[in-house]
């Protein structure tokens, strides 16, 4: 059985779900300037406003006057935390002043209170693709060392502030999309530079910055948990040849294990030097990196792919992540493939590793629901998180697995950080809003609203 305190709820990014972009004192984050987008066309980075394009986070779902609503329904469905981010750009307008804004402390103030008073632990992503935009065209975002402290002076506001308030910390969100989508992690590649060198060293001041953070949290309040967030990144070997076994394994440890073993371990591994990178690490960095280890390993986790190291095959599609189509698995209307037993396989190869514990902090399914006779069936997504729960279960009783909680992307639909969309819908909440941006934004109960509640309520017993 899992643990009885064990950390139900669903999870969101202030970016996709808040709008109120500009109001409060807020400056624009780089989140602010991307387009929508949809599954055939890519979303695109203006710089700046353009009058003639449609920016869905602006308003988003507008969970920034309707947190009260929204929270009331979390609270129905028996979610025992609530993860969120704060908007750095909300605190920090343009990420290097001295003092923070106090209208959007405020503001965060007042949700984690009100998550408490409705019975939810706040889960508080520091930083999750929503860096302030004046840090990308001044000082050319995480490339630049000055952002080390400018997200520590961040960090240690919110350690004071929310004391006592919130328990549950992570650092980055997906940190390894800093390498794969750098633009997400606010770091503009230049044309003919060596992007992967520029992509690795902001991820390093990253992963400094993180150290740090951890640091903070621990000498602010003992009772402070902090840990990474990943991105993961599973591939199977299209076949037994043996090049396709050892491209297999370098997905896995190429695209999320040298992410946590940085986090976890203090220190860079030794496969590292094969990466071909170099990177400017001065000794003050390798001693934060070793006292500033995380606490727990917070991953996400959606679909598997295929790897043959010679990419030939059919490709399918997944978050951020590249891969080929598996014909054993059935995919998403995204097509993302649907693997419950991918996860057994990730939790066991993260807890043998490192022996830490592990929270599941996103996994969900996408679909474009539709109302018919004013009722949503999403049965399709209920069948997809029975199986993740049955299988999370499974391998956490099996293998003794310290798993701490679950939350699942999303409670509520909101806005696709890689299509823009709305309709690419991940809640168990409906909100009336399509990609144009048209709608009342009214909340709707879907099936799947009563199916988790259930699963809460039995602390994951009931999957029927």
């Amino acid at each position: 059985m899992l643990r009885k305190d064990f950390l139900w709820g669903g999870a969101v990014a202030a970016n996709q779900c808040e709008g109120a972009y500009d109001e409060d004192g807020k400056g624009l984050s780089i989140m602010d300037i991307i387009t929508a987008g949809s599954k055939d066309t890519p979303r695109k980075v203006t710089l700046e406003l353009k009058k003639e394009e449609y920016y869905p986070n602006h308003e988003a779902i507008d969970f920034y006057h309707r947190y009260e609503e929204d929270t009331d329904l979390f609270q129905e469905m028996g979610f025992r935390c609530f993860r969120t981010s704060v908007a750095w750009s909300r605190i920090f307008p343009k990420g290097d002043e001295e003092e923070p804004n106090e209208e959007g402390l405020q503001f965060y103030d007042q949700l984690f209170d009100t998550l408490r008073k409705k019975g939810m632990e706040p889960v508080v992503t520091i930083s999750h693709y929503e860096m302030p935009l004046y840090l990308v065209t001044q000082y050319g975002g995480w490339r630049n060392r000055k952002l080390i402290d400018f997200y520590v002076r961040f960090a240690k506001v919110l350690f004071e502030r929310y004391k006592g308030k919130v328990h549950y910390w992570m650092t980055f969100n997906e940190i390894n999309s800093t390498v794969k989508l750098p633009m997400i992690a606010g770091v503009r590649i230049q044309p003919g530079e060596d992007a992967k060198s520029a992509a690795y060293q902001a991820l390093h001041h990253q992963f400094v910055a993180s150290a740090k953070a951890v640091q903070l949290a621990r000498q602010i309040d003992a009772e402070n948990h902090v840990g990474c967030m990943v991105m993961t990144t599973v591939g199977y070997p299209k076949t037994s040849h043996p090049l396709d076994i050892l491209a297999a394994q370098e997905y896995l440890r190429d695209g999320t294990l040298f992410f946590t073993d940085v986090h976890v371990r203090g220190e860079y591994p030794k496969y590292f030097h094969s990466y071909d990178v170099n990177l400017d690490i001065i000794e003050e960095d390798e001693k934060d990196l070793k006292q500033g280890c995380v606490d727990f390993i917070g991953f996400s986790y959606y679909s598997t792919q295929v790897v043959s190291h010679t990419n030939e095959g059919e490709e399918a599609q997944g978050n951020i992540v590249k891969g080929l189509k598996n014909p054993y698995l059935e995919a998403s209307e995204w097509g993302w493939q649907i693997d419950p037993n991918g996860l057994k396989f990730l939790m066991r190869v993260l807890y043998e590793r490192y022996e830490k514990p592990l929270f599941i902090v996103e996994n969900g399914l996408g679909y474009d629901d539709q109302i018919v006779e004013g009722k949503i069936e999403d049965d399709a997504r209920i069948d997809y998180l029975r199986q993740h729960i049955q299988a999370m279960k499974e391998i956490t009783e099996q293998e003794n697995i310290d798993l701490m909680g679950y939350t699942v992307w999303s409670p509520i639909d909101i806005v696709s950080a890689g299509t823009g969309e709305m309709k690419k819908r991940y809640g168990m909440i409906y909100v009336d809003k399509d990609n144009e941006g048209h709608g009342t934004l009214k909340r709707m109960k879907k099936k799947s609203f009563d199916w988790y509640k259930q699963v809460i309520a039995s602390n994951g017993e009931n999957l029927q």
